[in-house]
């Protein structure tokens, strides 16, 4: 799998534009959806919609884009694995985690995805998993009492399934 960049579909923008009648006021949930189709934000949808959407710029949709941490302007990963580093899972280990799977899954520096496409890292304030300390999840299940062995193993499993 290569992390290959999809062409913007702009029929589709217009779909989603039209959806909520052209109206600058749901900038949010526009993007929302074309993050839904490209699992990130590219750069000439943000530029399209800004263009399209009256009373936007370009500049306006980046903006906001960039101001929600639930917004991606790189595309992620097959496996989306977020390791909490709040309170509860730092105290208990987390950082070691984390840093087992930067190790395994070979993430380079400030990437937060691999260059093949298979995985993307992010840490997390808080999974509201408290009592499962250290917590992580990938693409929505959650892995309790984590430990470095642990999340490596999981990543083997991973990389095994994928072979």
């Amino acid at each position: 799998m290569s992390l290959t960049q999809p062409a913007i579909d702009t029929g589709k923008l217009d779909e989603i534009i039209k959806s909520y009648n052209g109206e600058k006021s749901y900038l949010i949930a526009m993007l929302q959806k074309v993050q839904e189709i490209y699992k990130y934000l590219p750069e000439e949808a943000m530029t399209y919609i800004g263009s399209k959407v009256e009373g936007l710029s370009p500049a306006t949709v980046f903006g906001v884009a960039t101001f929600y941490a639930q917004f991606s302007l790189e595309p992620k990963g097959k496996y989306e694995i977020k390791v909490c580093d709040g309170t509860a899972c730092h105290v208990r280990g987390s950082m070691p985690v984390l840093n087992a799977i930067k190790k395994k899954i070979e993430l380079k520096d400030g990437k937060m995805t691999t260059e093949n496409g298979m995985f993307s890292l992010e840490t997390v304030s808080c999974l509201g998993a408290c009592s499962l300390a250290p917590a992580m999840v990938i693409n929505g299940k959650i892995y309790p009492k984590m430990t470095a062995e642990a999340a490596e193993i999981v990543i083997d499993t991973l990389l095994k399934e994928n072979v």
